[in-house]
């Protein structure tokens, strides 16, 4: 589990093909990993990723075809800028929303506006995913927690503040970039909840109706 909250930039510095999938080493300078050990987790750009071999710069990662086909791993090339957090310790503060580094789908950059200090970011992706992408909800790209500040039909707004900017891969985002996507677990059990578990259509919605008979408002 993660916060969405950046710890560390790093860069790919092998990407292996092996026996069918991928293997890669991560290096970062920045990220402490003095208290990694083999088998923990650190998100990769929003993909949690299992420690296999830890070095004081960085780690070691293997990458399933699962992994490869969901997220932007399949079009990234040695010296890839990279977002890293280390998994959270339940005494650590909740500065984000909950993270889970399992990868939804993929978003896309379609327009960037500057507003006084601050970048505004449209981005793009399905109509299966955006029913979980309200305004003011959370959703985490490449890893970062952000708040959606409007959305208009498949296209939602993200505001980034120069802090961000500066600790995050966002800066080199350019219109027509495609990045990982994770949206609020909450919203998606919540749709489980109280549509059930029978496969629902693709625009279903919930209603107050739905939401009342299922006890989450009165």
């Amino acid at each position: 589990m993660f916060t969405g909250i950046i710890e560390a930039t790093g860069t790919l510095d092998e990407l292996t093909a092996s026996q069918g999938d991928l293997i890669i080493r991560v290096q970062s300078h920045n990220l402490d990993m003095s208290d990694v050990n083999l088998g923990d987790s650190i998100a990769t750009n929003g993909v949690c990723l299992t420690v296999v071999e830890k070095f004081k710069d960085g780690f070691r990662a293997d990458l399933s075809n699962e992994t490869i086909n969901l997220t932007q791993f399949s079009h990234y090339k040695k010296g890839q800028k990279v977002n890293l957090e280390k998994a959270l310790q339940p005494i650590s503060r909740l500065g984000g929303h909950l993270v889970s580094g399992h990868i939804d789908g993929i978003a896309t950059v379609v327009a960037i506006e500057m507003n006084a200090r601050a970048t505004e970011y449209w981005l793009e992706t399905s109509a299966e995913l955006m029913k979980y992408i309200p305004h003011k909800g959370s959703v985490a790209i490449d890893g970062i927690s952000l708040t959606v500040n409007e959305v208009k039909n498949q296209q939602f707004k993200l505001t980034i503040v120069p802090h961000t900017a500066q600790e995050t891969t966002i800066a080199d985002f350019k219109i027509g970039s495609q990045v990982n996507l994770e949206v609020d677990q909450i919203a998606r059990y919540l749709e489980r909840l109280v549509l059930g578990a029978q496969p629902q259509a693709s625009d279903s919605t919930l209603t107050a109706s739905l939401l009342a008979k299922a006890g989450f408002i009165k």
